[in-house]
């Protein structure tokens, strides 16, 4: 199943969790390997756009929130190096809106 290219991929999800560096859970160090940074957010987001939502997804769960699926792939960052990612997207109940949750480095 494909999810929507038009999904709410935050703004402060991007920059104040994954391309920040974090005393813990930190995924911005793994991101800079591809040239992804604070200063070109932008180029991340795109990536997500035009690299992962085009693959299939997963259903993994639901909750009273909204439907959660999983989608691995690879997103090749601007200096042209690729990473292997793990992301989870969630579809809202009420509203059907496609949300972007999180990614994290792909270790299988």
């Amino acid at each position: 199943m494909k999810l929507s290219p038009e999904a709410i991929i935050a703004k402060p999800k991007l920059t104040g969790y994954l391309l920040k560096l974090l005393p813990q859970d930190d995924k911005s160090q793994y991101l800079q390997q591809a040239g992804f940074t604070l200063e070109n957010w932008q180029d991340l987001e795109k990536a997500l756009r035009e690299q992962i939502l085009s693959l299939d997804a997963t259903p993994t769960e639901s909750d009273r929130y909204g439907d959660k699926y999983m989608i691995c792939g690879q997103i090749t960052g601007i200096n042209g190096q690729s990473l292997d990612v793990v992301t989870i997207w969630m579809v809202e109940h009420e509203t059907k809106i496609t949300k972007f949750i999180t990614l994290f480095p792909n270790k299988s």
